[in-house]
């Protein structure tokens, strides 16, 4: 996801810093280039408009010109206002219901992916300790109700289907009595969806919303529609009351201005972004962090969320320290690739470290999984101790050995030092940047 936008804005920003003291016709040159780059990744044409006018006000505004820390201030101006863009610092948070059950309403076109949405959001809600329950409220569309049926199964979930020849609002209506008879918390409605906007599929909405009250009305979005997720928004907006948006396979756009453009075009704030297939690719939305990854400086918190739910704690607090200090050695390393594995899909790991998403080519992301991990093992283990905890030693002919043992060529090897050294220099970087950039802020 923003792969492309990740790729042009981390140069351009790595631009600024190569160039030291900023004139005023640097910064407008800079401007010129993102708002390009903002265009190129789908983003509204509006939206983009707004964002550099921002952006350059606020850099008119501060003292940068001339200054050895211009860069440092520009990028920090591009970041937070990239932040408020996608929704601010403070995360939109879930709303449950004052009494169980809370209800939730998924709407969407058709093909954007709301009855897998559903499952994948039962088992989030599973997570936080909630017991949901489903229920199959799209009639339109062929094999819906079973697939949620198995999708439902997977995820240890009830299902309410209804009666037969009932309509949507009776099947909502009867899912909310069963809901409460069976103590449920959580009751998430999968409503059917239309090859576009349409008056009946408004209607049928906005009668299932009377019926059920419910207290959230999310909108699932398919983020590779672009800059029409502005218009569908604004539409179900209108009529429904949207509370959140969900943006589905942004795993396979790797624009993502769908994203970027929905929040500040509708006010509609996103509540969470689907990553994948499996029911538990679903992530909470977080416009900070999603902000620093856009600018290439990764997502060391969301790495050590996942670290936290598959490792020990005293493993995390190490994981923390070694990705935050840039100090890590092969040993290191091999343990982190080991954790990894527990930690969800590789490339989306692989994306969220610092420096590493921006530098490796998407198709070549695409292409990692364990079997590359496993050689990255082979590698390392067939290294000595000494060369695992001292890479600077590790020369020409012990290279060839260690690709001999590993069953690898001496160019693998080559690539694998090169980037345990690349990736300490670029967590030394960002730690020194946000570093100065948490001084700066502290003094305003």
């Amino acid at each position: 996801m923003f792969d492309s936008l990740t790729r042009r804005l981390s140069g351009i920003m790595a631009g600024l810093r190569r160039k030291g003291r900023l004139s005023e016709s640097d910064v407008a040159e800079m401007l010129r280039e993102v708002r390009v780059a903002l265009l190129e990744a789908d983003v509204n044409f509006d939206v983009a408009k707004r964002f550099i006018a921002r952006v350059r006000e606020k850099a008119v505004g501060e003292d940068v010109f001339g200054s050895l820390t211009a860069d440092q201030t520009v990028i920090k101006i591009v970041r937070d206002e990239l932040t408020e863009l996608l929704g601010g610092s403070s995360p939109s948070r879930f709303r449950w219901a004052s009494s169980p059950p809370t209800v939730v309403l998924l709407c969407g076109l058709q093909g954007s992916g709301k009855t897998t949405t559903a499952a994948k959001l039962a088992k989030w809600m599973q997570a936080q300790g909630k017991k949901p329950m489903l229920a199959a409220c799209d009639i339109q569309r062929a094999a819906a109700v079973r697939q949620l049926e198995v999708l439902g199964e997977s995820v240890g979930v009830p299902v309410h289907t209804g009666a037969a020849g009932q309509d949507p609002v009776a099947i909502a209506r009867s899912a909310l009595e069963r809901c409460r008879h069976l103590l449920l918390d959580v009751l998430i409605i999968d409503t059917a969806g239309r090859l576009q906007v349409d008056e009946a599929l408004m209607k049928e909405l906005e009668a299932i919303v009377k019926a059920t009250q419910p207290t959230e009305v999310l909108l699932v979005v398919d983020a590779t529609t672009g800059q029409e997720a502005v218009n569908v928004a604004r539409t179900f907006h209108e009529r429904v009351e949207l509370t959140g948006a969900i943006f589905t396979k942004l795993d396979g756009d790797a624009r993502g201005g769908a994203v970027l453009s929905v929040r500040e075009a509708t006010g509609v704030p996103v509540r969470f972004i689907g990553v994948g297939e499996q029911t538990s690719a679903l992530e909470p939305f977080h416009a900070d962090r999603m902000a620093q990854r856009i600018l290439g400086m990764g997502d060391i918190l969301g790495i050590i969320e996942r670290a936290e739910q598959a490792m020990e704690a005293e493993d995390v607090e190490s994981l923390e320290s070694k990705l935050k200090g840039g100090s890590f050695d092969f040993n290191d390393m091999l343990q982190q690739f080991r954790m990894v594995r527990k930690m969800g899909p590789l490339q989306n790991v692989l994306k969220m470290i610092p420096g590493l998403g921006a530098q490796i080519p998407e198709a070549e992301l695409n292409k990692v999984d364990d079997r590359q991990l496993s050689r990255i093992e082979a590698i390392i283990l067939s290294m000595t101790p000494a060369e695992r905890a001292n890479p600077d030693i590790i020369n020409g002919s012990r290279r060839k050995r260690v690709a001999s043992g590993s069953g690898t060529s001496v160019e693998e090897v080559n690539n694998l030092v090169r980037q345990l050294y690349e990736m300490r220099r670029q967590m030394k970087q960002l730690a020194k940047l946000q570093k100065r950039l948490g001084k700066r802020g502290r003094r305003r």
